[in-house]
């Protein structure tokens, strides 16, 4: 009797011992996740900037005998999405917008897309300028052409999610604000200024 129940006292104390180290495992990797989840895995804001602005396809077209001007632009923007996670980030379709003088002349559609992780990535859109809105501020217009520059303002949301550990999702939405400086003729861009802003 004293044999077995010695054998039960060691066999219990081996059961204590075992779950108390699979206790003890699972705090400690439970704390390693939350000390990653704040620091290591914290979502960090996308930057958009704007690298490229050129016109293609100008086009104008005057009718006579009412003086009528209309001028078909095409602006090619090139705009890159900088991604500083440690996940890729995948994107929905996203819009910018081109701002004259605070006033909207432009809008185009970005496509979906996945920015690798720690990567970049250039989103190339094409955008119609709407010709009748530069025409209602004309002498603006021609007052910057003949300085040489045009400054113009875009607004460019890029929804889209990070993915942590293939089940961590975080949803982004992407914002940046650039000012920027194309000069006449050559219609390269000269100076720009962008801030980023991320929703999450």
């Amino acid at each position: 009797m004293v044999v077995v129940s010695q054998k039960k006292l060691k066999r219990r104390r081996v059961c204590v011992m075992v779950t108390g180290a699979v206790l003890l495992l699972l705090i400690v990797l439970v704390v390693v996740v939350i000390i990653l989840a704040f620091t290591l895995f914290k979502t960090k804001d996308p930057r958009t900037q704007l690298v490229s602005a050129t016109l293609e396809g100008i086009s104008p077209r005057v009718s006579f005998p009412d003086i009528d001007i209309q001028i078909n632009v095409t602006l090619d923007l090139k705009v890159q999405v900088e991604n500083r996670n440690r996940a890729s980030f995948k994107h929905d379709g996203g819009k910018s917008v081109l701002l004259y003088k605070g006033k909207e002349v432009g809008e185009t559609d970005i496509y979906p897309g996945l920015v690798p992780s720690r990567g970049s990535a250039i989103l190339s859109c094409r955008l119609t300028l709407q010709a009748d809105e530069f025409a209602s501020n004309i002498t603006g217009l021609l007052g910057d052409v003949v300085g040489g520059d045009i400054s113009m303002d875009t607004v460019t949301r890029i929804p889209g999610r990070v993915t942590f550990l293939g089940f961590i999702k975080k949803h982004i939405v992407a914002k940046s604000y650039c000012q920027f400086t194309v000069t006449v003729p050559d219609f390269k861009i000269a100076s720009q200024s962008c801030r980023n802003k991320a929703k999450l």
